[in-house]
């Protein structure tokens, strides 16, 4: 095993953080707080093909992993971009298509994903069903050469700013996973008031007798349950890119602080009250990086139970270190940390929406305590 990472995703890092850099986090503290969409950096990384990076070459895209996309996905986050919809868009969606999906659909959508000219959500989320994904109720069922779709789900990312959500129902076989354009008629949405500042707005989405194509199931209807699987471990990995990257940049102005800001002729940051909590968040924030990695090559190798495993202990490990970098870069500003000149009180919301989202650090617990230790369950 190779811990070290390849020339071509070394530059392709370099290229996204110039890129990200171009816009930076007071660009994308703006664009939020405006209530505005990151529209040009989203249609820019497309061009330059960074969202397209896991897409087969064969539909225009880089033909590379999901390691790859996670790296664009964090260097951005690291220059103060974390584009929330890369973790649904080309992660989750454009995996399962790619995977999955007829050679219809994969000509008809995978495109679109490679330029980042298609944007997709994904809706798993359910009121009552929470993270127990063998209660979902919102159901599809045959009506003649289509299908019919009802039910609702919530918590579901941008679907104000893509063209289709990608949905998971259920059919009496189980899951099926099915593509719903946005403007069909029977779909609606509500906004969800949040405190977090993103420009990704959160919604719940009510489908009523929503009349869907043939081809609008993704596949054979009876793989839904293996599509499901195939998208969040993605959608994890991402996570925790996301949320490695958020890390990296509170770091840096802690860092960054502790040198220059002196208290009686000497920097704060040789104090060991302050100097030993940053070097304890680097490390683990390394060692979450160095696990999404792993998961990322496992999945990328097609190891995907493995990868299971992975994906929620690199989830679970960036959260941590996400939660615990921006609190201490808080403290070593002091006041200044609550400023919005120093950006840092704006990522909080994020930062604990991390130890959330997709899957919450108890679940993943419980995931760990019973496949990896093989404890019984309590539920």
């Amino acid at each position: 095993m190779n811990f070290v990472e390849s020339q071509e995703r070394t530059a392709l890092r370099r290229a996204v953080a110039e890129l990200g850099a171009k816009y930076g986090n007071e660009y994308f503290v703006a664009k939020a707080r405006a209530g505005e969409k990151t529209t040009e950096l989203w249609e820019e990384a497309g061009k330059l093909g960074y969202l397209g990076v896991a897409v087969p070459e064969e539909y225009g895209g880089g033909g590379g992993g999901i390691g790859d996309l996670a790296a664009v996905c964090e260097e951005l986050a690291a220059a103060g971009c974390p584009l929330l919809l890369m973790v649904v868009s080309p992660a989750i969606c454009a995996t399962v298509i790619a995977r999955f999906g007829t050679g219809e659909q994969r000509s008809k959508w995978l495109p679109g994903f490679a330029d980042g000219t298609l944007k997709m959500a994904f809706a798993i989320t359910e009121p009552d069903a929470g993270s127990n994904s063998h209660r979902l109720r919102t159901h599809v069922r045959r009506d003649g050469d289509g299908w019919v779709l009802n039910g609702s789900k919530t918590y579901i990312s941008g679907i104000d700013e893509v063209d289709a959500v990608l949905v998971v129902s259920v059919l009496e076989t189980g899951p099926v996973l099915v593509v719903v354009p946005t403007n069909a008629e029977g779909l609606t949405h509500h906004r969800i008031e949040m405190d977090l500042l993103s420009p990704e707005k959160q919604f719940t989405l009510f489908f009523d007798d929503v009349r869907l194509p043939a081809d609008a199931v993704v596949g054979a209807p009876d793989q839904g349950l293996l599509q499901v699987f195939a998208g969040l471990n993605p959608e994890r990995i991402m996570g925790a890119s996301m949320a490695t990257g958020s890390a990296r940049l509170a770091m840096s102005k802690a860092v960054a602080y502790a040198r220059q800001r002196q208290v009686w002729d000497t920097p704060i940051g040789a104090h060991q009250g302050l100097s030993h909590p940053l070097a304890k968040i680097h490390i683990e924030i390394e060692l979450a990086r160095l696990m999404t990695q792993k998961a990322a090559a496992l999945y990328d190798g097609g190891r995907d139970r493995e990868a299971g495993e992975a994906a929620n202990m690199a989830k679970y490990a960036a959260g941590e270190a996400i939660a615990a970098a921006v609190d201490q870069a808080i403290q070593v500003h002091g006041g200044n940390g609550l400023t919005a000149e120093f950006g840092l009180a704006s990522m909080l919301g994020m930062s604990r929406l991390s130890r959330i989202a997709p899957v919450s650090r108890e679940m993943v617990l419980n995931f760990v305590a019973q496949n990896s230790l093989k404890l019984p369950r309590s539920y």
